[in-house]
């Protein structure tokens, strides 16, 4: 589809990490409210993932979302294809749930653009980067959350050079979380 755009989004903490050392994200929930922030009111926020057409994570994002899915606190990735790149034998809890071991370029261009109009990155700071490394992001959103927790796992792992973006949107939650949205800028990637 040649109006296809991939997206990379993540949750972290205001220092930059996506998960503690030990991958966990027990600090994903915070108490923080901020007065004049915008709210997620449920309908906007199903409006709002009814426009994803398909999810790509890592291995170690998809045993996070399945034990999220074990403690009771549903899929949430609904119904959408969802491919999980792992080499590793994982169990697939659902039909939408593919695990690809190949080249990430080829799952993209190859399989992903042709058939999607919007491609999700969810996690994995090793995917994300390896998205931005080879060119394959329209854009990056980054949601951050009210808190510092010191070290953990980096939002993007071992990026080898620069990457432009462009400042596209900022949104404020009276959660106190900051959506910033970046376009991945062309041509000097």
């Amino acid at each position: 589809m040649p109006d296809s755009r991939v997206t990379i989004h993540m949750a972290a903490s205001l220092d930059g990490f996506v998960a503690r050392k030990d991958g966990r994200v027990d600090w994903l929930e915070t108490s923080d409210e901020f007065i004049g922030g915008a709210t997620m009111e449920p309908g906007f926020v199903e409006a709002f993932l009814k426009t994803i057409d398909c999810y790509v994570m890592g291995s170690r994002t998809y045993e996070t979302a399945l034990g999220f899915e074990a403690r009771g606190f549903g899929w949430s990735y609904g119904d959408k294809p969802t491919f999980v790149l792992t080499s590793r034998e994982l169990p697939r809890i659902r039909n939408t749930i593919e695990l690809y071991s190949g080249d990430l370029a080829q799952l993209v261009n190859g399989r992903l653009r042709p058939t999607f109009r919007t491609i999700w990155f969810v996690g994995g700071s090793v995917v994300s980067a390896e998205c931005l490394r080879r060119g394959l992001a329209d854009e990056v959103r980054y949601s951050i959350l009210p808190v510092l927790i010191g070290e953990g796992i980096p939002f993007f792992e071992k990026l080898d050079r620069d990457i432009p973006l462009h400042l596209a949107e900022v949104t404020a939650y009276k959660s106190g979380m900051v959506e910033l949205r970046y376009e991945v800028s062309r041509g000097t990637t």
